[in-house]
């Protein structure tokens, strides 16, 4: 049976499990792992309550996936780990932002989030913000889902094949530093400001040319057409530039190499 099949069953099967809101369980022990399942859909968050609430090592607790009803429930229930899903996020970053928002407030829970789908983007904005599980509702069951809030609660992390795999590519990948004009257009293209983020962290030529997997000579040819867009001669002023006018936000990560025309 699928998760929400085995959450379906057991509303079914004794609705009254389900309780008041933030209720514990009374068959959960004084060692029980504390979870607190954060969901903006109510219907949701109660399936999965009364089929958590049917195992003993597990103290669950309910709230909305907004800052005020989590910082209430964390404060009355301090729960060890935190099962989060967003119902229907108009899109990515905003799921993403609420999440990082929780984790800023809490860091001290460990924060586990519900997706239908592995989708990339998702999964590794998740891990990026706080969260050290993502569990795909999909093919999923509630025994696996009871293990993996068991082995967060632990230390561990929880992700799939596919979700690691996310996460080895953005290791070998390369941060990107955008440099914009007075009037907010980037001035260079995408493989050049991978080199000028290089630059700033300190790289050489050589170094970069094998961060990039290209040779020195291409990467002096980068440099000097970079010097030539931007009015500086040398690499430190080439830093000053990046940083005085640098995009503020968050540097984008564009693919790994070989995968950018040169």
């Amino acid at each position: 049976m699928s998760l929400w099949e085995n959450a379906l069953h057991f509303y079914n099967c004794d609705n009254d499990v389900l309780g008041e809101v933030m209720s514990p369980t009374s068959a959960a022990t004084s060692d029980a792992i504390g979870v607190l399942i954060a969901d903006s859909n109510r219907l949701q968050a109660q399936l999965l309550a009364g089929a958590l609430r049917r195992h003993a090592e597990f103290r669950i607790s309910m709230c909305r996936m907004e800052a005020a009803s989590i910082s209430q429930a964390v404060g009355a229930k301090r729960p060890q780990v935190a099962l989060v899903s967003f119902g229907s996020p108009t899109n990515t970053s905003e799921a993403v932002m609420i999440l990082r928002g929780f984790h800023f407030s809490h860091p001290q829970i460990r924060k586990v989030l519900l997706v239908d789908s592995s989708d990339r983007e998702l999964v590794t904005n998740a891990f990026r913000s706080g969260a050290r599980g993502v569990f795909t509702l999909t093919d999923s069951n509630l025994r696996l889902l009871c293990k993996c809030l068991t082995k967060v609660a632990e230390g561990q992390i929880w992700a799939n094949t596919e979700q690691l795999n996310y996460l080895m590519e953005i290791v070998s990948e390369v941060p990107s530093l955008r440099v914009l004009n007075a009037a907010g257009t980037s001035l260079l293209t995408p493989r050049e400001e991978q080199v000028v983020a290089l630059v700033a962290e300190g790289l050489g030529n050589r170094q970069i040319a094998q961060e990039l997997n290209l040779s020195e000579h291409t990467v002096k040819k980068y440099l000097f057409r970079i010097f030539e867009k931007l009015g500086v001669s040398t690499r430190v002023e080439l830093v000053l530039y990046a940083v005085n006018n640098g995009d503020p936000r968050q540097a984008e990560w564009l693919a790994a190499p070989g995968k950018l025309p040169a």
